[in-house]
Order: structure tokens, then sequence, then C-alpha cells
């Protein structure tokens, strides 16, 4: 169950639930604004003539449409469905879906804390999607990082949030790869060459994966994996840096490009 209250902004992507279907539109409940009621005229159901509307859309559907237009006044929230693409549907459930897991996670660290729901969310829950802009934001954070959390937050609720956020999320990963061209024109070149990719993946270091794979020779792909950017090219610097510089000193040529 979500807590935001009030209406969406025009222009936001929601996700809803489909209660009634008729000819002329669909009316649906938006998950996200306390159940309130929108609605998706048929011309905004899907590009072009709609003969049949249940062709399309058909209750009981969770659905995520774009906010057109909001009336305060008469409660009214008009929707288009045909305006968001399936990258965006799919991006938005995903979001849906890691909130709805956030939010469980709050009523954990509660539990913990020997807090209700609503005492979890004015001490902390509420502060931290402020915050973070998510509450799995929050929670990812902390999974990736805790004594940066902690350099912020020093509360009761700490250690049980730190610790709810460790055991249920999965830290988050970015990957970046560059090419690197190594030429040896000694005898033994292609000795030199291995040697200067073993020392490469011996510069990596523990914070991340790296594989460097031949892309057709003297090109070689050097392929980061880790927790966020700046470890990345950390580690794509420390890697290109060291086999390069053995190919260097070994005669050879070297170059690096992104």
């Amino acid at each position: 169950m979500s807590r935001s209250k009030g209406y969406p902004e025009i222009g936001e992507l929601v996700v809803c639930s489909v209660s009634n279907v008729r000819n002329f539109g669909a009316f649906v409940t938006l998950d996200e604004y306390d159940g309130k009621e929108g609605f998706v005229h048929v011309r905004d159901v899907a590009t072009g003539w709609v003969k049949y509307i249940r062709d399309y859309i058909r209750e009981g559907q969770k659905i995520v449409c774009k906010v057109l237009d909001t009336d305060h006044s008469k409660g009214h929230i008009d929707l288009s469905l045909k305006s968001v693409n399936e990258h965006q549907k799919r991006e938005k459930i995903q979001q849906w879906k890691n909130e709805n897991k956030a939010e469980k996670l709050v009523e954990i660290v509660a539990e913990a804390c020997s807090m209700s729901v609503d005492e979890a969310w004015k001490a902390f829950a509420a502060e931290l999607l402020e915050a973070y802009g998510t509450l799995y934001h929050a929670f990812e954070s902390v999974a990736v990082d805790q004594e940066e959390f902690r350099s912020y937050y020093d509360d009761d609720w700490v250690d049980a949030f730190v610790t709810v956020a460790i055991e249920n999320i999965v830290p988050p990963y970015v990957e970046i790869s560059g090419v690197m061209t190594m030429r040896s024109y000694e005898p033994d070149g292609v000795e030199i060459i291995r040697k200067a990719l073993m020392e490469g993946l011996g510069a990596a270091g523990e914070e991340g994966e790296v594989e460097i794979t031949c892309v057709g020779c003297p090109k070689y792909r050097i392929h980061v994996k880790a927790d966020n950017y700046k470890i990345a090219e950390e580690i794509l610097k420390n890697v290109s840096t060291t086999a390069m510089d053995s190919v260097l000193a070994s005669g050879g040529e070297a170059s690096f490009a992104r």
C-alpha cells in the first residue's frame, strides 16, 4: 500500500488498476495515490481507431498511464494509456514493485524497533522518502554503503534499518568497458601480450569483476562490473594502465579507447 497522498503531477506516470471498462473509456484507481479514481478516454487508449475497447484494456488489469490533467475541485484525473511505451511501462512497474517492497521493509524495521508503522513513518520513513526520492533508494544506498548512511543518521532505528537493508536488498551494479590496442614486434610478442593482460587483471583489486576478451588481435576489451561508476572507472583505469605499461616497457605499442 502506497502512502502517496494528494494528486499526481501532469505528465507523471502512474500505476493503475482497471475497475470498469465502458465503450467510451475506462475507469481506473491509482494504486500510488490512495486509490483515487482516474479516467482513460477511448481516444487515449490506443493509437488509431479503437473498435473494441476491451481488445486493449479490461477489468482487473494493471496498467501504466500518463497523467494528462487533474481537477482537484471535482476530483477528476484524466489519463492516457497510449502515451506510455513498453520501456516506460516496464520501468514504472519495477519502480512500483520496488517501492511496495520497501514499504514492507519499513514494517519489518518498525517491528524490530517496537514501533507501529505510523510511528516508523514519523520517525524516519517520511524523512528518508524526501531525502532519497524513494524508500527503495534509501534501502539500496544502505546496502551499498552503510557507513555513508550512518554518517548522516545515528538514531535508535538506524541499526535495525541497516540490518534489514543488507539482508533484503541486492546492491545494484554498473558495467563499463573499453578497448586496448596492444602490439609487440618481439619474437616472443605473444607471451609479452599475455603477460601484460595477466598483470592488468592482477591490478583490478577486489571491489569489482573484470573480464578481458580478445575482439580481434591486437584489440582487447576490458569489461568491468562494480557497485558504482567511481569504483568501476578506477578499476578500468588500473587494469588498462598496468597492461599497457607492461607492453610499452617491452618496446611495444599500446593505446586505449572507451
